[in-house]
């Protein structure tokens, strides 16, 4: 997929939760928290013992404060949307 096709998923799903494998075979899974012209940010998702399934991570670093993990979109070769609790 191009970049194009991913940065506009990103930006049209921004508060959902995704698993994202990037092309070096890395996954991250977390909510998207923000996405700007190069990367998607993800808050990570941490389990919350409290609750089943998985709750809101708070993530803080990786570039931007208050944000998750930065993944640069052009490094995405996939996306998919995870239901909230698995």
């Amino acid at each position: 997929m191009s970049f194009e096709h991913y940065h506009s998923v990103c930006r049209r799903n921004r508060g959902r939760a995704v698993e994202i494998r990037t092309l070096d075979g890395r996954i991250h899974r977390g909510i998207i928290s923000d996405v700007d012209d190069r990367n998607v940010y993800l808050q990570p998702l941490r389990r919350n013992p409290n609750l089943w399934g998985f709750g809101y991570g708070y993530g803080y670093g990786f570039g931007r404060p208050g944000f998750g993990a930065g993944i640069a979109i052009g490094a995405i070769a996939t996306l998919v949307l995870l239901p909230f609790f698995w």
